[in-house]
């Protein structure tokens, strides 16, 4: 390739920072490696010769069914990336795909070994992967009931170290990202404005300081140089030309080289004329990426506790590239962050149990293992004057669903931190925060209901002031798909963590997080255990037996499959049983490799109106998954029953939607689109409609955001109002259970827009956890887990609710 021309000093390599067009050399490489088939490590399958042309002694035939595997044990001399040839025979006329996986990651999702017309001709397929330094494990396990190819040998070649990153998952200034011209990589490039200013900037990652190579992939459609300023860390930025390709799908690349530091390096990359820059697709790093997780803090313990804060210490991790933050949690809420133990935690409420861990953070945002945990209180306020009674409240503007509350403010000598906006029964109806909080706020309602509300004043230690009086007595007005007074289904459950409906309707499967029980629930209530699924483990917090899922056809004869998402040994896994209507049995995985962590398991599946199974995972409290579209967590998948890629899904592997933190509710209105609710951190929750191939911006964005190229959800809430968990539709209303909030939200749906929100239930049944539609009838069932870790350690019911 012929370089463009560089407008600066081009021989010049700055110091730390700086930047020099260089052109592009030939990766350096060993000459590749053999490692035949027949000598690896084989599962159902066998080694034969009955086919000519193949190397070595044999070839290797699998077993015509999912699941079947060949495993390499390769040998590298440094780690970096290698080029994995495949040698393999199609004789069928059909697809035979194949999951590769490198030490346990899988590095392509069904990736596609297509018919070679014969089984004597061989052919090759070759892919790129990251290797460790000496031995390595490659597996191909077959994704599909047609098994794997033939496979006859690997060549293993291994080049320089390279890292893509995407031009659509970085920050985009004036810019957006697209996709309609063919030839891109990734999920599509970005098309900038045609603008002075408009720009990208890379977070990049490096394992050791020194010279790398940036890599810019781009088309320019016109006959018009669109230059670009390129800066590493702030240092001194370099113009380089980005030249007509000829057409906006003909794809070149450019190289610069910089100096990059060990750990985070932002590289910018901004026009310089009135043109823009040219559509960018990738920047490739030839230089070692960092990978390496820090290692697991050691045991915490609490220090100095007061009633609103307190010190946690911990023995600190290492890392190669050293730890630059350790961040501390309770449960799965991220609560502070600091530098070094110890760290110190503030604006705790006063008289509370937290479940602290720890987590270290390196400069390239890898993230060790959870440090165990720790149990500490802080102390009761301090005696300390309440503060002063809120004025009357008045209330204006009553809607079905909605009412404008004002009061007169409250005083207090260290500050009011809060007003809870309260009914006649002294249920919270809303909470109202800030500095100061307001003393108006729009109070969602209940439909048809009557209501005298009163304001209670909170300071910062968490005292309460008198109640103030109660407002004139008003009444909201009626409106449709309403929950009624619930009945209860099936009572005395350990964490119903799911409730997965038969078709037709006349039973449903309930699973228990904890205890892997699996139990049937007939639609008159009648509650029996019909088995457990085995291979299940707890996490200590959020994993365990989660979701469920029958086959869209099953009917107890010529269709028995079941599906469940639960905690493995290795990670997260999704697998099939057979369920006759009395008993499980059986056990097969379908899709493995999803990563786990104490929270963020996500959990949730459902089949769609497509008939293929939509799986929700959670970043495993791994930030970094969430963008990475080679990572199957922080998800929403689409697969079919044998866990393969469905057709049609927009990256060519089992991704639909990424960019989640930690998805739970999945469900379908009338017009076939997909919403799910998600778990925000510590600011805000969400309630999203997905789309396929859409970006959802954790963890740049929680909440709304601007981050171009990032979709934003349809509605949020406070972590106090909601922590969602499942949802159901009924007449296009979405009806979410919420674990802190205690509540079910009642949420209409305008199309792809959300119209009315309100709540059910406030408080009543404490935390509510599942809820599904009754199939052919205009009512949900919904369950408690009041006996998890955040409960109050009662036993928990499920109820069911007509919508009217």
């Amino acid at each position: 390739m012929k370089l463009r021309g560089f407008r600066g000093t081009l021989a010049l390599l700055l110091a730390a920072g700086g930047l020099a067009v260089i052109a592009p050399a030939a990766a350096v490489s060993a000459a590749p490696t053999r490692y035949e088939a027949e000598n690896a490590t084989i599962a159902q399958g066998a080694v034969e010769s009955n086919h000519a042309g193949f190397s070595g002694t044999g070839f290797v035939n699998g077993e015509n069914i999912a699941g079947p595997y060949v495993e390499w044990t390769v040998n590298a001399p440094s780690a970096g990336t290698a080029t994995l040839a495949f040698r393999y025979a199609n004789g069928t006329t059909a697809n035979r795909p194949s999951d590769i996986s490198v030490n346990g990651t899988l590095v392509a999702d069904d990736r596609a070994f297509e018919p070679t017309g014969g089984w004597p001709t061989w052919v090759t397929s070759t892919l790129t992967a990251p290797l460790v330094a000496g031995e390595n494990k490659i597996r191909a396990t077959a994704s599909a009931v047609g098994g794997n190819p033939n496979w006859d040998y690997l060549d293993v070649e291994i080049a320089g170290p390279s890292t893509e990153y995407q031009a659509e998952s970085a920050v985009i200034t004036q810019g957006a990202v697209e996709s309609n011209h063919t030839g891109f990589t990734g999920s599509g490039f970005v098309n900038f404005d045609n603008v002075v200013g408009s720009g990208i900037e890379f977070t990049v990652s490096a394992a050791v300081a020194g010279p790398q190579s940036l890599v810019f992939r781009f088309a320019n459609g016109t006959a018009d140089n669109r230059p670009m300023a390129i800066s590493v860390n702030g240092g001194t930025a370099v113009n380089q030309d980005f030249t007509g390709t000829g057409a906006w799908t003909t794809w070149t690349e450019v190289t610069v080289n910089a100096t990059l530091r060990a750990g985070a390096n932002s590289v910018k990359a901004t026009s310089t004329t009135a043109n823009g820059g040219p559509n960018l697709d990738r920047l490739n790093v030839t230089g070692p990426g960092d990978t390496e997780r820090p290692t697991t803090p050691g045991q915490p313990s609490c220090t100095e506790v007061t009633h609103n804060s307190l010190k946690v210490n911990f023995a600190p991790a290492s890392d190669n590239i050293g730890v630059v933050a350790y961040d501390i949690f309770h449960l799965g809420t991220q609560i502070g962050t600091a530098p070094a133990s110890p760290a110190t935690v503030t604006g705790l409420s006063p008289n509370t149990q937290y479940q602290i861990s720890v987590f270290a953070r390196d400069g390239s945002g890898n993230v060790s293992p959870s440090s165990p945990e720790v149990l500490c209180r802080t102390l009761p306020a301090p005696a300390d004057d309440p503060p002063t009674q809120p004025g009357q409240p008045t209330v204006t503007g009553v809607q079905p669903t909605q009412a404008t509350v004002s009061w007169g403010a409250s005083t207090d000598d260290n500050g009011v931190t809060a007003y809870l906006v309260r009914d006649q029964n002294n249920t919270v109806l809303q909470t109202v925060t800030g500095t100061p909080p307001a003393t108006t706020s729009t109070v969602p309602l209940e439909c048809g209901t009557t209501y005298q509300v009163r304001i209670v004043a909170r300071d910062t230690t968490g005292q309460l002031s008198a109640p103030s009086a109660a407002s004139a007595s008003f009444t909201t007005g009626s409106c449709g798909s309403v929950p009624q007074t619930p009945t209860t289904v099936a009572s005395g459950w350990d964490i119903p963590w799911d409730i997965g409906w038969a078709p037709g309707g006349g039973f449903a499967l309930v699973t228990e997080r904890d205890t892997f029980r699996v139990f049937k629930v007939t639609a008159s209530g009648t509650k029996t255990q019909v088995g457990t699924v085995p291979n299940s483990q707890t996490t200590g917090g959020e994993g365990g037996l989660m979701g469920v899922a029958l086959s869209p056809t099953w009917n107890g004869s010529s269709d028995q499959d079941v599906f469940f998402m639960h905690t493995s040994s290795e990670g997260n896994r999704v697998a099939r049983m057979t369920f006759n209507g009395t008993a499980l049995s059986g056990y097969t995985t379908v899709l493995q490799g999803i990563a786990k962590s104490r929270f963020h398991n996500g959990g949730r599946m459902k089949f769609g109106p497509d008939g293929h199974l939509y799986v929700a995972t959670g970043d495993a409290q791994q930030t970094s998954h969430s963008q990475n579209l080679g990572s199957l967590n922080g998800k929403i998948l689409r697969i079919t029953k044998t866990g393969a890629a469905a057709p049609g899904n927009p990256f060519n592997s089992r991704v639909y939607s990424y960019g989640h933190r930690n998805p739970q509710g999945l469900a379908w209105d009338s017009a076939g689109r997909l919403w799910s609710s998600e778990l925000g951190n510590s600011s805000r929750d969400e309630l999203n409609l997905i789309q396929s191939g859409r970006n959802y911006g954790w963890p740049q964005c929680e909440g709304n955001c601007s981050v171009s190229g990032m979709t934003n959800p349809k509605r949020t809430w406070s972590v106090g109002e909601a922590s969602p968990s499942g949802i159901a539709i009924v007449n296009n209303t979405v009806f979410m259970a919420t674990l802190k909030g205690q509540r079910l939200w009642r949420i209409v749906l305008n199309g792809e827009n959300v119209g009315t929100v309100n709540s059910y239930f406030n408080g009543t049944y404490g935390r509510l956890r599942a809820v599904e539609k009754v199939p052919g009838a205009g009512a949900i069932w919904f369950g408690s887990t009041n006996s998890d870790n955040n409960g109050s350690g009662a036993a928990d019911t499920i109820r069911r609710s007509d919508i009217q």
